[in-house]
């Protein structure tokens, strides 16, 4: 959907809002499972989308192919239960990628791996426990595409124009709409 949106302008994204040297983690489900599931993943998309959010010279690419990424450790239910010491050693080999790319956030889209960069492996960090380079935080996609949003006004035309579309879809549906004040 968000490419759907940002190639048809219905968003409109300033790069220039991200200063900092990104990279991006590929998370088991949304890409390997996904490959095996549905013979395609994620991660080129991914990756489509966070350069339109970033200066391209800013982007730290982590792996050669999206499959070869290395798990966070924080998947399978790892995060959610009582496997800190076991989910941190599984997450040094990712730490020590994140360090490899020289970057500075991380964009992760799945809240599993998301938490384990950002709470686990980035509080080990920043207790000195655990060496990430230059790492300082780790984002959601849809964080990333907020944080380069560009808000326009809408003009009267577009009001009009989004209001009948949703009465057509409201009538279309069965919908009853409480008047306008």
């Amino acid at each position: 959907m968000l490419k759907e949106y940002i190639d048809q302008g219905r968003i409109k994204l300033d790069p220039s809002r991200n200063k900092h040297t990104i990279t991006v983690h590929d998370p088991c489900n949304y890409v390997r499972k996904s490959q095996m599931a549905f013979g395609d993943h994620m991660g080129e998309l991914n990756r489509w989308i966070t350069l339109q959010c970033v200066d391209p010279s800013l982007y730290r690419e982590m792996c050669d192919d999206p499959l070869d990424n290395l798990c966070c450790g924080g998947g399978g239910g790892a995060w959610a239960m009582p496997y800190e010491k076991e989910r941190l050693a599984y997450g040094k080999a990712k730490a020590d990628q994140i360090k490899a790319t020289g970057a500075e956030v991380v964009m992760a889209p799945c809240h599993n791996c998301r938490d384990q960069i950002l709470k686990g492996l980035g509080k080990e960090h920043a207790e000195g426990r655990m060496d990430m380079g230059n790492y300082k935080e780790t984002v959601y996609l849809w964080e990333l595409v907020a944080n380069t949003l560009i808000i326009e006004p809408w003009s009267e035309e577009e009001i009009e124009k989004a209001h009948a579309e949703r009465d057509a879809q409201f009538e279309k549906f069965g919908i009853e709409l409480e008047e306008e004040m």
